[in-house]
């Protein structure tokens, strides 16, 4: 199953993945964070509030494809965030991020930041958004 973002009416009556890819898109266009670190903490904040912010600060690094196109900043966020709610469960966390990365190679034709950048110019907010629903739907099918 793909999860696709559908445009709320408002946030009451929003399904749980919706509320994370609009909370992570956001973040994303209020420019305060990048996409890592956008889905990180719109996780984070729906999945494990306990955990404090500051967490997000080690996505910092992995913004536009670690600062040199490879891996897409918004598949290491959600990787590190399906690690921050799942924790002591590495077979479960590799699954799901098995599944992440299949789903965004699905999606976008590949997980690098440059490729996906050269083939769908401006989607960063909305790849952001949808990057973060998808995690949120996995996990809580788990």
């Amino acid at each position: 199953m793909f999860w696709q973002k559908r445009k709320p009416v408002g946030n009451e009556g929003m399904g749980l993945a919706e509320r994370v890819a609009t909370e992570a898109e956001g973040f994303y266009r209020s420019k305060k964070m990048h996409c890592a670190e956008a889905v990180l903490l719109a996780v984070k904040n729906n999945f494990r509030p306990e955990i404090p912010d500051m967490v997000v600060e080690m996505a910092s690094g992995f913004g536009g494809g670690s600062g040199t196109g490879c891996l897409c900043g918004a598949v290491a966020g959600g990787t590190m965030a399906i690690g921050l709610v799942l924790p002591h469960d590495a077979r479960r966390v590799k699954k799901l991020t098995q599944e992440l990365h299949h789903w965004f190679k699905n999606q976008y034709g590949a997980t690098c930041c440059k490729v996906v950048l050269a083939n769908h110019k401006g989607i960063c907010p909305e790849l952001t958004g949808s990057v973060a629903g998808k995690v949120a739907e996995l996990l809580s099918e788990q």
